[in-house]
């Protein structure tokens, strides 16, 4: 049975902002902490609700100016100046108070803030701190959606790769999205790699996740997969393969961090694949070429060195198109 949503009341929201921007701006004495313990004890829902307000009492300083650009919060005007009764706390805390409220307003009632998006260029990589405190790192051409609400947080990752280390809160779930599934954190650390709708990659280095490749041919969820550290799973067409990979291998996979790309035994096609994503190109590769093993270590950064190697080290034929274009095949391949 569902409960009824509760009624806010505005004289306990009032006194929670007052004590959360004194909890956060002094040191309280012994008669604070007596009133502040006998205004806790008058309701049990207070003592959550100052919590609330001490998790996005720190945030104000990000929060309230993009509100208050974005015309959802208006900062109040201040008329206060000395005389009887003056309080220059009071004074100070006032603007805090309204402008917590007007957040709180906004971020109880669901969502908190405008969706976040954030995206690197071809060539170039980048290194970000969400409004949760989780950090992500974007590989090039890569752009995330990032959604925050009082019950999860949401970030969709439609094409590239993106490296996630997720601030712990096991209210909000951490989750994020493609084409080809989804996977569902409350704190960790994990790479997810997706390229087209029909492949995805999740390589976790810390914790633990849930992975939901794809949608079953019913329509229904499927069973997630559980990840712990060192383990990566692989979705290709509908084909899904789960390995633990040793820390050799698990640094290899993620050197894309550094500007690199490992390859021990990597088909020449997914290689290329990452090239040409890194760079925003069109580079194709003929089945037969595709196949081809691929060893060493190469910058992300340097096409041209890759393709030199592509024709001299493995002997096959690179054609560059007048529209910047690649195409790699075999010497008996048209």
């Amino acid at each position: 049975m569902n409960r009824p949503p509760q009624v806010p009341d505005p004289a306990a929201e009032e006194q929670a902002s007052l004590w959360a921007a004194r909890l956060e701006g002094s040191v309280l004495t012994s008669t604070d902490r007596s009133e502040l313990d006998a205004w806790l004890a008058g309701d049990p829902a207070r003592r959550e609700l100052l919590s609330r307000f001490c998790q996005f009492s720190a945030r104000l300083d990000r929060l309230v100016p993009e509100l208050v650009a974005a015309g959802s919060v208006q900062m109040p005007a201040e008329r206060a100046r000395p005389g009887a009764g003056w309080n220059p706390w009071k004074v100070a805390a006032a603007g805090l108070i309204a402008a917590t409220l007007a957040v709180a307003a906004v971020w109880m009632g669901g969502s908190a803030v405008r969706p976040e998006n954030i995206a690197t260029p071809a060539g170039k990589r980048g290194s970000f701190t969400l409004a949760d405190g989780s950090r992500v790192e974007l590989n090039a051409n890569t752009s995330i959606l990032v959604e925050n609400s009082r019950t999860e947080r949401r970030v969709r990752l439609a094409n590239g790769e993106a490296f996630f280390m997720v601030s712990k809160d096991k209210a909000r779930p951490f989750i994020v999205e493609t084409p080809a599934g989804s996977v569902r954190v409350t704190g960790t650390i994990f790479n997810v790699l997706t390229e087209a709708a029909s492949q995805l990659e999740v390589t976790v280095v810390e914790g633990s996740v849930q992975v939901r490749p794809g949608e079953a041919g019913d329509g229904q969820a499927p069973s997630p997969f559980v990840l712990g550290a060192g383990d990566r799973l692989r979705d290709e067409n509908g084909a899904v393969s789960l390995r633990a990979l040793s820390g050799t291998e698990t640094q290899d996979a993620l050197a894309w961090r550094q500007g690199q790309i490992v390859c021990v035994g990597m088909p020449l096609s997914e290689a290329l694949a990452r090239y040409g994503h890194y760079h925003g190109r069109l580079i194709a590769v003929t089945a037969g070429a595709g196949k081809v093993p691929v060893g060493g270590i190469y910058g992300l950064g340097d096409l041209d060195e890759f393709l030199a190697y592509v024709r001299q080290g493995l002997n096959l034929r690179v054609v560059h198109g007048a529209d910047g274009s690649v195409r790699v095949s075999l010497p008996t391949e048209p």
